[in-house]
């Protein structure tokens, strides 16, 4: 399992795939701006310019939006992963 440092947050994306009438299929973050994904662990947070820890908005397990094309795509065991930025976290959908 993949442990975050400071302010990322490890999310794992909802693949959706559509199919056009002539049986192709596309990708559908592909033409997405935002994705959905859940939070699978959580960095400790950012700290300030005073050192005080600011916690993160989000906890593991929370579904939330991220911005297209925001992080890193990893390899967790058989997982495939994204290391973003809580920055790049748009929303939390309850």
């Amino acid at each position: 399992m993949l442990t975050p440092l400071g302010d990322r947050v490890v999310v794992k994306f909802e693949e959706k795939q559509e199919q056009t009438a002539g049986g192709f299929v596309l990708a559908g973050a592909s033409r997405e701006a935002t994705k959905k994904a859940t939070v699978v662990a959580i960095g400790e947070g950012i700290r300030t310019l005073t050192g005080e820890l600011v916690a993160p908005s989000v906890a593991v397990g929370d579904t939330v939006l991220v911005e297209s094309h925001a992080g890193i795509e990893v390899k967790d065991g058989d997982d495939t992963v994204s290391i973003v930025r809580e920055a790049d976290i748009i929303a939390i959908v309850n």
